[in-house]
């Protein structure tokens, strides 16, 4: 196995070391979104169905996102408390973070695989299901749902490594699956001629390769080792855990309650076609977004290392610095989606209906994408200093409260129909982002300003 390299957080300059985390997590997140977009972009190139395929799979993405939505409850929300307790130098507890997390995902894991296999019929329908698309779905669907612990377990624990300093570990965690999935993806779909169930296999057998990475590293190697002698679940620990752990659960989980929303009235007033078009404008977000949200999981284990050994003018540097670099990306990349949608949309398909529909959609969905930055970084911070309270209204607010009514109400006003569906997503970003950012500098970098910030 790979030397591994440890960042140091309590040395050297604060920007050095949220690149050092943030440029191998880029990394790891750009192969992660392989595991899905490639998926796509072979499904979109059935021939004679490839457009029905890939809508048909756009609807299994809100299963998907709650699956990541419980990784989230108990990787992201027990990494800060861990990197926290290494900065205070107490390794015993944040050994024990690890371990409860890990014995939740596993339970959670295994209780999604029997719920999602015993309703899935029900729940694609509900997510807006046709006669058409329905045999597609549930084809990827039962496979996918058999790999929920190989899932879990990869993205759940794949933190903890990160948490420790181990960023280049990280990415090669994300790296052994993309490689796989890429490999093994135009194998099932096309070679073995088994469509849609052929790229839920590849996924499925390269998070299990994901998943003996981590388990390997974290027991062999790691200076946090997962070691489940003597174990007893500690329930105050997960309560802990999963509190702070609900921002991030409720980013997805709400994510997922949109993709619903946003399916449903999509094929009430446009159709399958429509489901398409909103599943290439999912797949450009997720790689539009990836590098901002790289940047400020770098910048996380930096401020909460810090923040532990009470070193608050670093972690104010971290913040700033971090907004700055979101800020910057985010008008770049909102230029380049405006000016060149055809680029991005070619990725997934040239079917020509489709391509027309989505390049309209495009430029009403990422309109104002640059506020997007401002709640990465309200969000990263909340919860990089387990501020959960704030972490998780912030969570609620943008997609529960301001997108999912939108999407609802949109439509009927104005005859807007499907752009109402599209506009919900910039009106959010720019109520929801700002909201957050200015609490966060209200509240938190007030405090940090004073010798002895509130915890």
């Amino acid at each position: 196995m790979l030397k591994a390299k440890q960042i140091d957080f309590s040395g050297g300059q604060v920007r050095q070391n949220i690149v050092a985390a943030a440029s191998p997590m880029l990394t790891a997140q750009i192969l992660n979104l392989l595991y899905n977009i490639i998926d796509r972009i072979y499904i979109g190139k059935i021939p004679g169905e490839g457009t029905v395929a890939l809508a048909g799979l756009g609807l299994c993405f809100p299963i998907i996102t709650i699956i990541a939505a419980f990784s989230n409850l108990f990787g992201i929300g027990g990494a800060p408390l861990c990197s926290i307790a290494m900065g205070r130098k107490d390794t015993a507890e944040a050994k024990k973070i690890m371990i409860n997390a890990y014995f939740m995902l596993l339970g959670t894991g295994i209780l999604l695989t029997i719920l999602g296999i015993t309703f899935q019929r029900p729940l694609l329908y509900l997510f807006g299901a046709s006669g058409e698309t329905y045999p597609y779905a549930a084809g990827y669907m039962t496979i996918y749902l058999l790999g929920t612990v190989f899932v879990m377990t990869s993205l759940g624990l794949n933190p903890y490594i990160n948490s420790q300093g181990f960023a280049k570990i990280g990415m090669l965690t994300v790296l052994l699956g993309a490689v796989s999935n890429i490999a093994l993806d135009p194998v099932f779909i096309f070679v073995f001629r088994l469509g849609v169930k052929g790229a839920a296999i590849a996924t499925v057998l390269s998070q299990f390769l994901s998943a003996a990475w981590v388990l390997r590293f974290l027991t062999k190697k790691a200076e946090l080792k997962l070691d489940f002698r003597g174990f007893r679940a500690d329930f105050a620990c997960i309560r802990k855990i999963s509190f702070l752990g609900t921002a991030s659960f409720m980013m997805s989980f709400t994510d997922s309650l949109v993709q619903v929303a946003c399916n449903a009235m999509l094929q009430s007033f446009g159709g399958d076609i429509y489901i398409g078009v909103m599943t290439v404008i999912n797949s450009i977000r997720q790689i539009a977004q990836t590098p901002v949200g790289a940047l400020t999981d770098g910048a996380a284990p930096v401020i909460s290392y810090n923040y532990g050994a009470k070193k608050y003018d670093k972690v104010r540097e971290a913040v700033k610095f971090m907004t700055r670099s979101g800020f910057f990306y985010t008008m770049i990349v909102w230029g380049l989606l405006f000016l060149s949608p055809q680029f991005f949309i070619h990725i997934f398909t040239q079917e020509t209906d489709l391509v027309k529909a989505a390049i309209p959609s495009m430029h009403i969905y990422f309109f104002g994408f640059v506020m997007m930055a401002f709640q990465f970084a309200g969000q990263a911070t909340f919860k990089s200093l387990n501020r959960a309270g704030y972490a998780v209204f912030f969570s609620i607010l943008r997609k529960a409260i301001i997108v999912a009514p939108l999407t609802f109400l949109l439509p009927h006003i104005a005859g807007l129909g499907v752009k109402g569906v599209f506009l919900a997503e910039p009106i959010s970003n720019l109520v929801g982002g700002l909201a957050c950012y200015i609490t966060m500098r209200l509240t938190v970098m007030k405090e940090l300003n004073d010798p002895l910030p509130k915890r």
